[in-house]
């Protein structure tokens, strides 16, 4: 017997006839979304999470023309439309990113990448959302080689291909800079004028140390390969339950140089992982000696 229908009171954003939602939405819909989403992008949803899922899937349905969750999901089971699937998939997917996020982390980098000097450098991105992460860590590698033309490259990946799309362009609204220290955005940006007035672009120079490419976390096989100097992976795992994290951390270790970091995000922890990484600083792992010697 499914839930009865919930007469919830819902944002203006959202249609609504008297303040009941437009589309009926029952716990049982809300379960089989958390299971698909979780079958699909390993995101562990938690209960308190039901009207964000209702509002964005609202969308799907409007776009479908379907009239309830259960068809939408029968829709997405029948497994012949990928097109759909991904956009189930963008639509629950969190993007919080700013430039130079979680700031004492690049000073790290900037000398990990120095003390490499001589050799081609590479950094993966796990989670570039649109963009602004990748950018930051380019900024990094520009000031700390003093020079465009630096021996690192930049693989910038997200499950949200909308995400990419946006980071892939590097235009934003000119507040996203805002934060950003004016001869930093001189160096990094150019600004729009006429009908691009009040937005910024990143500089061609910038754009072409960064790759951006669709890897979702869960896929068996991953378009990745090492060895890797520094994988940046943040406020990612949050969205995971334990097992799903230790499969992807495990993962990483083989992809690393021995002597290769793991940055995540502030509010994460390995612990659970303590055989594969250990704390080198705040918030950023090295990998844990194997038979003598660093390495997967």
């Amino acid at each position: 017997m499914s839930s009865p229908k919930l007469q919830t009171k819902i944002p203006s954003a959202v249609s609504s006839v008297d303040g009941v939602r437009e589309f009926e939405f029952t716990e049982r819909d809300f379960e089989a979304v958390r299971k698909l989403i979780y079958q699909r992008a390993g995101i562990s949803l938690s209960p308190q999470k039901m009207d964000m899922v209702y509002s964005r899937l609202a969308r799907r349905l409007r776009a479908t023309g379907t009239k309830r969750f259960e068809d939408y999901l029968a829709l997405l089971r029948n497994g012949s439309n990928e097109a759909e699937w991904e956009a189930f998939t963008n639509a629950l997917t969190t993007n919080l990113t700013s430039f130079f996020r979680e700031q004492h982390h690049f000073p790290i980098l900037a000398d990990h990448l120095a003390a490499r000097r001589g050799r081609q450098l590479v950094i993966w991105c796990c989670a570039s959302s649109t963009g602004e992460e990748p950018y930051s860590l380019a900024m990094t590698a520009v000031e700390t080689f003093g020079s465009f033309d630096v021996p690192v490259s930049i693989l910038a990946t997200d499950v949200d291909t909308s995400v990419l799309r946006r980071g892939e362009a590097g235009v934003y609204p000119a507040e996203r800079v805002e934060r950003i220290a004016p001869e930093r955005v001189r160096r990094f940006f150019l600004r729009g004028s006429g009908t691009q007035e009040g937005q910024v672009k990143v500089r061609p120079e910038l754009q072409r140390m960064v790759t951006f490419r669709r890897l979702n976390l869960l896929d068996t096989a991953w378009t990745v390969r090492g060895p890797i100097d520094a994988i940046f992976c943040r406020n990612v795992m949050i969205y995971f339950d334990k097992p799903t994290q230790a499969g992807i951390l495990k993962r990483f270790a083989p992809l690393l140089q021995p002597d290769g970091l793991l940055f995540v995000g502030h509010s994460e922890s390995l612990f659970h992982v303590a055989d594969t990484f250990r704390l080198r600083g705040k918030t950023v792992y090295e990998k844990v000696a194997t038979k003598g010697r660093h390495g997967a």
